[in-house]
């Protein structure tokens, strides 16, 4: 019962009413999807997010030197490589998100609708705060650079799910998958969504310290300010997006 209801909640947040996020409705954090693609950028108060959308699409996105400037979903389009890539600068989230703070889970279910999240990191910040986001995320259904188990499971009209040998429920799995993607496929309400850390600021660091963040996986270090490595950041969304050029 209780992940009955929990699994409401996270669909009622994703979805919401009609006119719901990534379809038509009012300019809020309900935002129309265009373009190829969308991405999502996500992040804690005062990282960059606003300064890099203006650099990348040439949307105005209020920046200034206070926390929480931006406070509904900010839509941007850019272009590369002849696809139209439509960029959503979300609101600073906080811990606690996931479960309402702040607006959090508006902020998340704005984030279901990405095929592609770039959680923007302060480089001069503890990674900690990599950590909370990553945990936020997770707690709302969205699995960051992670495939769907391989696991088949057949729902029946009723009948518990239990371990003998004749079971009302079928689950078929082809991988050595863990409990709690045993659970994601039961729940069947999972995002698995890439994701790129982008580490802003980094014109404020040394060598040796930008020499640590290069051992962190999926990154790129940039610094929105001074539009340094934009370059590399914009060919890391389209490896990370996946699209294909159709020539007819």
């Amino acid at each position: 019962k209780l992940s009955k209801l929990r699994r409401e909640l996270t669909e009622a947040g994703s979805l919401g009413k009609k006119g719901s996020i990534g379809g038509a409705g009012e300019r809020g954090f309900e935002v129309s999807k265009s373009g190829d693609t969308r991405v999502g950028l996500i992040g804690f108060p005062s990282v960059g997010k606003s300064t890099l959308l203006t650099k990348l699409t040439g949307t105005f996105s209020l920046a200034a030197g206070y926390e929480f400037t931006t406070l509904t979903a900010i839509p941007g389009t850019m272009h590369y490589r002849g696809a139209k890539i439509q960029v959503l600068d979300l609101p600073g989230i906080i811990e606690g998100a996931k479960d309402g703070k702040g607006r959090g889970r508006q902020v998340l279910a704005a984030a279901l609708t990405c095929n592609v999240i770039l959680i923007v990191l302060d480089a001069l910040k503890p990674m900690t705060h990599k950590l909370i986001i990553e945990k936020e995320l997770h707690g709302f259904g969205i699995r960051l650079n992670q495939t769907p188990p391989d696991i088949i499971f057949k729902r029946k009209d009723k009948g518990p799910i239990n371990f003998q040998a004749m079971v009302p429920q079928s689950i078929l799995t082809y991988c050595d998958a863990t409990i709690d993607q045993l659970i994601d496929v039961i729940e069947g309400n999972r995002r698995y969504i890439p994701c790129i850390y982008v580490l802003n600021k980094i014109d404020q660091l040394t060598i040796e310290e930008l020499d640590i963040i290069d051992q962190m996986p999926h990154h790129v270090p940039i610094s929105a300010a001074h539009e340094w490595n934009l370059e590399e950041l914009l060919e890391s969304i389209w490896e990370y997006t996946k699209m294909i050029r159709i020539y007819t």
